[in-house]
């Protein structure tokens, strides 16, 4: 198995990163990327703020670890958007993967943010359109 050390080190500029706020939310989302049932995940453009990670950035290849930070794949980014909470649309939906429609992303996302404390109606959401390029 590969270290997160080495993955990073395949990648010049990559940042490592875990999807989801959970080691349950966390399996699930890396299982859709990899069965390729998810090719666009986004975030609050604060949630990264708040954590001091690096925004994804088109071009750039990343290293999606699991919950015990085992690199897992690895991530290039295609397109970054951002679209507020309120104004996503639902062809932004299908291609997330693990959301039924708006609605449901909506409430999904709410969750999620009022648990980092950063909802808002109008939140900045960063939308990243992604392929694996590579399993690690």
């Amino acid at each position: 198995m590969i270290s997160e050390k080495e993955a990073l080190a395949k990648y010049p500029g990559a940042v490592s990163f875990r999807y989801g706020d959970s080691e349950t939310l966390n399996a699930e989302i890396l299982a859709l990327v990899l069965a390729g049932k998810k090719t666009i995940t986004c975030d609050a453009v604060a949630g990264f703020e708040a954590r001091g990670e690096a925004k994804p950035e088109p071009g750039r290849t990343d290293v999606a670890l699991d919950w015990g930070g085992r690199p897992v794949a690895a991530v290039r980014t295609v397109a970054v958007d951002i679209v507020p909470f309120n104004k996503m649309s639902e062809q932004l939906i299908a291609p997330q993967g693990e959301f039924r429609d708006l609605q449901d992303w909506r409430n999904g996302y709410e969750a999620y943010l009022t648990r980092a404390g950063i909802f808002a109606q109008d939140v900045a959401m960063l939308v990243e359109t992604f392929e694996v390029v590579e399993r690690f």
